[in-house]
């Protein structure tokens, strides 16, 4: 098995694509924060092409910002930032490419300078994020900026160096201010129905808490376009490496496995540059919202809907979740009747062969997704996918069972403060759902009380009647009954 190191890339099986660029020719033209699997096997992927296309100018410099990027930064070091992308179509058609868009790594902790440094740099025009739903920290309810995170609030008080990617966003264009250097654009790619607009709350209200002139220079001169992002990327584990290294005889410590698909759609408002974009597949467009609600509403509430129920009926795989005919039924009908009629036309998108095609992506066992992976920080998603539609079905007057009985599922899930089989429970408020769940046994509907989830939402009795009957008869009959009553009924 070959070590995965610049100077073998010659020697590795000829089914793997390696650079045809000179990396060390490249320059970097973007910062990202939240260097992870699902970054890797998307922006990165889109500048491995810029930069195979002969503009040398888009390479990346990398920023971990948590004690747990330290593994990033030490696998960059050991490979020279390369890394293996092996993506697999639903027939299980596997292809393998060496990725070497990051040319460089900063592990914050190690030299918070660097990193402002690395922002304040002429040559840096887009600093893009991938922090998560709730890195943010941005209220769902109120829009209104409220940081909870050691990291945030420590930069808050502190006065020291940098800790936090608001910290360290706010001393970079600070520095770009104070040396007349113009602003870089903040180019949000995680899963945030307008990314760009929560972006800016969160960094115009950090920075006013610390420079109000500041914020206003950043409200004046930094643009925030927002995304989509598409591609199901499952975590990397051993099991992955291995796998590779059987199949490709490729020894590499951060190798990424995502399925075939992929998709890219960007608000085009840079206004220090950006690469040819659209040469490499990315649509450009002026409005991003309509695919955005469609990728939020449709393919990202389906995980949410899908994985609680999944796994109060047993399953751990994605696949086996998307085979189960009584899951499948129950996804058609969220989709259909409670996430499409509060969307607007997609320019080019046939939103009835979009949902098939979803099915068929969830339903592919080639890409190995688990059911754990798309609960985590459900506090976090489940707002941001999930209950707009809702929301907007109350405001209709129209069907709201498919959301409620998800509300349900995951209220049941959280009941034993383990999980659904013995699975521990991943969420920022963790203990603090588990308080309001078990008040459930003598206060129905307690767990819609829970503001920072549901805000004025949980007050709604329609919501609160229907939540109730169906965690009630989760508890009593189980997942598949409700399943199958839910199909007969529908």
């Amino acid at each position: 098995m070959t070590p995965l190191d610049p100077t073998m890339l010659d020697t590795l099986d000829p089914r793997v694509q390696v650079p045809s660029y000179e990396r060390s020719a490249a320059t970097t033209g973007v910062v990202h924060f939240g260097v992870g699997g699902f970054h890797r096997a998307h922006e990165a992927l889109y500048l491995d092409s810029i930069l195979s296309n002969g503009d040398l100018s888009w390479g990346i410099c990398g920023v971990g910002v948590m004690a747990q990027d330290a593994a990033a930064r030490d696998a960059f070091n050991a490979q020279s930032g390369l890394y293996t992308l092996v993506t697999v179509a639903p027939d299980g058609t596997q292809n393998a490419r060496i990725v070497g868009s990051l040319l460089h790594y900063l592990f914050a902790p190690d030299d918070p300078n660097a990193v402002v440094e690395a922002l304040a740099d002429p040559q840096t025009r887009i600093v893009s994020l991938t922090i998560t739903e709730g890195g943010y920290e941005v209220n769902n309810a109120s829009g209104v900026f409220e940081p909870t995170s050691e990291l945030t609030l420590a930069d808050l008080s502190s006065g020291g160096p940098p800790c936090s990617v608001l910290g360290y966003l706010t001393a970079g264009l600070r520095t770009r201010r104070d040396r007349g250097i113009p602003a870089f654009t903040v180019l949000s790619c995680d899963n945030v129905q307008g990314n760009g607009h929560v972006a800016r709350v969160a960094l115009t209200s950090f920075a006013r808490a610390l420079d109000p002139g500041l914020a206003d220079w950043i409200m004046e001169n930094v643009a925030f376009p927002c995304s989509m992002v598409d591609r199901i990327t499952p975590v990397t584990t051993d099991e992955t490496r291995r796998a590779i290294g059987a199949e490709f005889g490729i020894q590499d410590r951060w190798p990424v496995r995502s399925e075939s698909y992929l998709q890219w759609v960007v608000e085009d408002t840079f206004p220090l540059g950006r690469p040819d974009l659209a040469a490499v597949g990315v649509q450009l467009v002026a409005d991003v919202e309509s695919y955005e609600l469609m990728k939020l509403r449709l393919l990202n509430a389906s995980h949410q809907a899908m994985s609680y129920l999944g796994l109060l009926s047993g399953h751990a795989w994605v696949h086996d979740a998307c085979r189960d005919p009584l899951l499948v039924a129950f996804l058609r009908r969220y989709m259909t009747t409670e996430a499409i009629p509060t969307l607007s036309p997609v320019p080019g998108v046939d939103l009835g062969a979009y949902c098939d095609q979803l099915i068929a992506r969830f339903s592919s066992e080639a890409v190995k997704d688990t059911l754990d992976r798309q609960v985590v920080d459900a506090s976090e998603r489940l707002p941001k996918f999930l209950l707009p539609v809702l929301r907007e079905q109350l405001k209709r007057d129209d069907a709201i069972e498919c959301c409620g009985l998800v509300l349900a599922a995951w209220s049941v899930y959280l009941e034993s403060g383990l999980g659904a089989n013995g699975r521990t429970i991943t969420d920022q408020r963790r203990d603090a759902l588990l308080e309001f769940v078990a008040q459930e046994s003598g206060n129905p509907g307690a767990l819609l009380d829970f503001a920072p989830v549901f805000g004025e939402l949980g007050t709604n009795e329609r919501l609160r009647t229907t939540y109730v009957n169906l965690r009630a008869a989760l508890l009593a009959n189980g997942a598949q009954a409700v399943l199958t009553e839910m199909g007969a009924n529908s």
